[in-house]
């Protein structure tokens, strides 16, 4: 049975509002609760994850606060050791009074000279006279510990602007997935479009389906995976990621979706997680884009506009404004009308063949001439 539908155009759908695992652009909605405070040392174990996937924010507060009380915790300790010297004013200075450092006159002083000696700004008006083997190893100490940090701080933000995630941000999905006949199938579309000309290489295709099910011994499993396949007509694995695929998956009889019809999908509870995994051709890096799809961000019986065209001077063009959106088609009413339709004209066309067979008598025998016979006359006329 077909439901025979009007064709029109159908925008790209309104984002539906509705708890889900893995939201449109690709976060994770999850929390962790009752975490055991012995597990939080782990943060401090693995510190240089724990800082690559912090917020800026809280980056950039740790880049300020990590030089400027650097310079501060210096500055106090070279005011203690002009000071222990008797080099700041007031102080009762002997004859012969040897400065430790020049100019160091108070803790406004010391900082500047902290900061200066940190940076290697190095004005000139205060510096060490060579005089205290303390300020010899302070001052190769706090150099030390200057380098340190500014290699860290560095690696922080590079590794931060060079994060996959950042490339998949130029991969985006469709909007919303249809379900429609393509290739004599009944099939579940999804578009994906990288939005760079660089490609992915090593592209991988694959799906989840999330649901709440029920065991045979009455268990109920939240988030229960299965696996949905996904392919494209160029192959399902190293994808040439040029322009925008669409990616379909057969709704056969080992598909999830087998059961489902046009008017029982947007009742259903569940959600459909596409991932891509590809390595960026620039950087070398791998990355993971996915999305997520919910009943009511399925369409049955629509198919997707067409995007791809040539311009007169040989160029292809993508028109992304037609990207999400997808038009009314003739499509089966549920998998099983189809599953039954296709068997009947099998038959059908089964039986024709055997009936033409029965029709044809004998067997032809090519060596075989036709004469003509004339009529003889009758000889035994008495």
């Amino acid at each position: 049975m077909f439901q025979l539908l009007q064709g029109h155009i159908q925008p790209a759908g309104h984002q539906h509002h509705k708890t889900r695992l893995v939201t449109k652009d690709g976060h994770c909605n999850i929390e962790f609760g009752n975490i055991e405070s012995s597990n939080h040392f782990a943060y401090l174990v693995d510190v240089w994850t724990t800082f690559v996937e912090i917020r800026w924010r809280f980056v950039l507060l740790l880049f300020v606060a990590s030089f400027t009380g650097s310079w501060f915790i210096f500055s106090l300790l070279w005011y203690w050791i002009a000071k222990s010297n008797g080099d700041l004013p007031g102080q009762n200075r002997t004859d012969g009074h040897v400065q430790c450092i020049d100019n160091v006159n108070g803790l406004t002083t010391a900082f500047l000279y902290s900061l200066e000696t940190q940076t290697t700004i190095g004005y000139g008006g205060r510096a060490l006279t060579g005089h205290c083997v303390g300020t010899v190893a302070l001052i190769i100490v706090q150099s030390l510990i200057g380098v340190f940090i500014n290699c860290f701080m560095c690696g922080v933000i590079l590794a931060k602007i060079s994060l996959p995630k950042r490339r998949a941000k130029s991969v985006t999905f469709s909007d919303m997935a249809v379900i429609c006949l393509k290739k004599g199938n009944l099939c579940l579309l999804i578009r994906v479009a990288n939005l760079r000309k660089t490609l992915l290489i090593g592209s991988q295709i694959y799906g989840k389906l999330l649901r709440t099910t029920t065991t045979p011994d009455g268990e109920t499993i939240i988030l229960d995976q299965v696996d949905i396949d996904f392919r494209v007509d160029a192959g399902k694995d190293n994808l040439f990621f040029v322009c925008p695929l669409t990616l379909y998956h057969v709704i056969n009889t080992s598909s999830p979706f087998y059961e489902l019809t046009a008017d029982t999908l947007p009742q259903q509870d569940f959600e459909l997680v596409v991932f891509l995994d590809g390595t960026a051709e620039s950087t070398s890096s791998s990355c993971q884009v996915r999305t997520s799809y919910i009943p009511q961000e399925i369409q049955w019986g629509h198919n997707f506009l067409p995007i791809i065209s040539r311009t007169k001077t040989g160029k292809y063009c993508v028109d992304f404004s037609n990207f999400s959106k997808s038009v009314r088609v003739t499509t089966p009413h549920c998998a099983h009308c189809f599953k039954t339709d296709e068997d009947q004209r099998n038959h059908n066309k089964h039986n024709q063949q055997n009936h033409k067979k029965q029709v044809k008598l004998g067997i032809d025998n090519l060596g075989f001439q036709v004469i003509d016979i004339q009529d003889t006359m009758d000889i035994t006329k008495m």
